[in-house]
């Protein structure tokens, strides 16, 4: 089986509860974040953990970045979106 990383920036709040389900599952997005949005570049997931979770108090003003691995031919059906400038 060949497997794709992806990253996943992340506040405390939600990697608490990555961490209270045993790191087996990610939680129920929140009402401002109706999307699960990971992306393919480490860096750039710690661009986004800097930028956004660190200035976040609702976050814990803390910014992580999660790895994760998925199947790479379920990857396959979705599209590979290019986002920023």
């Amino acid at each position: 089986m060949n497997t794709t990383p992806l990253y996943r920036p992340t506040g405390q709040p939600e990697l608490d509860l990555i961490e209270a389900s045993g790191c087996t599952k990610w939680p129920l997005r929140l009402i401002d974040q109706p999307i699960f949005y990971p992306v393919t570049n480490e860096d750039y997931a710690a661009q986004i953990a800097r930028g956004w979770n660190v200035k976040d108090s609702a976050n814990g003003n803390v910014g992580y970045v999660t790895r994760f691995e998925v199947e790479t031919d379920y990857l396959k059906q979705f599209p590979v979106k290019t986002v920023g400038g």
